[in-house]
């Protein structure tokens, strides 16, 4: 019998969403993916042809919420309804206040991609974590060009954005404050740090292009 792309987008989904209810119910370490391929009723092997690894799992559950969040928030962007214009470092907040909202329910979870797909120091290639952190960076190069520091968005200043914004991630997974209030804490101590940065590396580049009167004789 042959499978059809709408069966296979089926299946994939019924994967997806029977392992949020078992990660949910008996948390991730204690569920396995026999576990998984027996509630979505198909063969472990079948699992695998869709889901390599648990972690896979996890990476397409937060994968797809991080999508959703993005897609909103660039709408907001384009379409903005708050009243009084916001500096940089609170529209980066609104980025990643955004995004936690929509990714709450996998929060427990994020330890077992942060430290694989998600981490700073992974090299993917492809993939949905590939996706995922280049749509948030591109977003964050929007948002910092839009207040004109795009003179100091270099790949450097990206890689210290990922790596603060990932150390957030991995602190809000275990955080146990009332709504996760110490996390959002952390969040505006990072950007602060990270908008600081990025003005004193801008202060730098225009410092560069000026004339020196003590050279040149």
């Amino acid at each position: 019998m042959r499978v059809t792309a709408e069966t296979k987008t089926a299946t994939r989904q019924r994967i997806l969403e029977v392992a949020q209810e078992r990660f949910a119910a008996q948390g991730f370490e204690a569920t396995t993916t026999r576990d998984i391929a027996g509630a979505a009723r198909i063969a472990v092997g079948t699992l695998f042809n869709y889901f390599p690894t648990k972690e896979a799992i996890v990476e397409s559950l937060v994968g797809e919420a991080y999508a959703a969040a993005a897609a909103k928030f660039a709408k907001a962007m384009d379409h903005p309804v708050h009243a009084a214009p916001r500096s940089l470092e609170e529209e980066l907040f609104a980025h990643v206040a955004a995004i936690l909202r929509k990714v709450n329910p996998y929060r427990k979870y994020l330890p077992a991609v942060l430290e694989t797909a998600l981490s700073p120091l992974a090299t993917v290639a492809d993939g949905d974590a590939a996706a995922l952190r280049a749509a948030h960076l591109e977003t964050v190069g929007s948002i910092v060009t839009r207040h004109g520091r795009q003179e100091a968005l270099s790949t450097v200043a990206l890689q210290m954005y990922w790596t603060l914004f990932t150390g957030v991630l991995a602190f809000w997974a275990k955080d146990a404050s009332p709504r996760q209030e110490d996390t959002l804490a952390l969040l505006d101590q990072s950007l602060a740090m990270f908008v600081g940065w990025l003005t004193g590396q801008g202060d730098t580049s225009q410092g560069d292009t000026s004339t020196n009167p003590s050279s040149g004789g």
